[in-house]
């Protein structure tokens, strides 16, 4: 049999898909509010894109309590850098949204643009990264963290101790992975 060529779709899954088949088990309320979730998903990925591109060619927003516009202006006039990868190893790793350190101060900003209430232990471990990647104690800098979320901006400054406690953390369990990975061949 001569199979049709899909060259176009190579790589790709469809929403409904076979490797995502909870979708059989729906009714019709449960489809249309999960492929809302996927739209706004792909809104949330794209919304990134933009607010990354504008923060690189320093390009303002008009003034607003828009969370796209403060987060945009913002990290702009914070001169931060976007999309930064934060690696400590290929267990662990992150990209903050936008993030700077200048004058002993970290200051990692995140952009969310669901309705999922955010949580600070992301920007935590996005600070944590950061100390191990470069090699600075938590206790020897200033750390504030920010998430703008539906026309907020949550405001965090965590204290050097749960930014340890969390490289301790990363430390530990980047070795325990490497275990199994060793283990399992």
């Amino acid at each position: 049999m001569n199979f049709n060529k899909h060259l176009n779709l190579e790589g790709q899954h469809a929403f409904l898909g076979a490797s995502k088949f909870h979708w059989i088990n729906y009714d019709e309320a449960k489809i249309a509010s999960s492929y809302s979730k996927f739209l706004a998903t792909i809104k949330g990925t794209e919304l990134h894109a933009f607010a990354a591109t504008c923060i690189r060619l320093g390009q303002k927003l008009p003034k607003s309590q828009k969370t796209l516009n403060m987060y945009v202006n913002d990290a702009i006039g914070f001169k931060m850098t976007p999309e930064q990868i934060l690696y400590y190893s290929d267990n662990c790793f992150g990209t903050a949204d936008t993030v700077m350190f200048r004058n002993n101060l970290l200051r990692i900003h995140d952009l969310k643009t669901g309705a999922v209430p955010a949580h600070m232990e992301q920007l935590e471990i996005y600070a944590a990264l950061f100390c191990l990647e470069y090699k600075i104690k938590p206790a020897e800098i200033d750390i504030l963290l920010r998430i703008y979320q539906n026309n907020e901006i949550l405001y965090f400054e965590p204290a050097a101790k749960e930014i340890a406690a969390i490289i301790e953390k990363i430390i530990a369990f980047d070795k325990i992975i490497d275990k199994v990975k060793e283990q399992e061949g």
